[in-house]
């Protein structure tokens, strides 16, 4: 066995290392003065100062495709039923009076009737959201929106 036959076992992946001194001269590639021709130098990107000052403009994270506006607190006319008796008055001061809705939901959210479940006795709906399949079994019933 001879120093000139010997193989390596691994191929060695060859990367430009900068800044070693020797064959380079000078700066050894590492350009001129400064925090840049440091050994550990560590530049702060200019960009990250903008990135800092606006974060809005970064994306919105984990619930991106989460919607921006405030939906309305939804409730069931099935629910409604349960709760009002024949010809009352269903609205954001009838809902916060039985306790169904809590003031931040009256106020900032507004309320929505959806038609899911029966409703067996005409009431009147004021002030609420009322989607289309509500508004035909409230009609149906002999209820009124306005």
């Amino acid at each position: 066995m001879q120093l000139h036959t010997l193989k390596a076992k691994t191929k060695r992946v060859l990367s430009k290392q900068v800044g070693r001194g020797g064959t380079r001269g000078k700066t050894s590639g590492r350009g001129t003065k400064g925090q840049n021709a440091r050994a550990g130098h560590k530049n702060r990107p200019e960009l990250r100062d903008f990135i800092k000052r606006f974060p809005k403009l970064r994306g919105r994270g984990v619930s991106s495709f989460k919607s921006i506006q405030s939906k309305p607190f939804v409730l069931n006319l099935g629910f409604i039923d349960k709760n009002y008796k024949s010809g009352e008055m269903v609205n954001k001061i009838s809902l916060l009076e039985k306790k169904i809705i809590s003031a931040k939901d009256a106020s900032v959210l507004g309320v929505k009737i959806l038609g899911t479940g029966e409703l067996t006795k005409p009431l009147s709906f004021e002030k609420v959201i009322v989607s289309k399949s509500a508004e035909a079994k409230i009609l149906k019933i002999g209820g009124s929106i306005k």
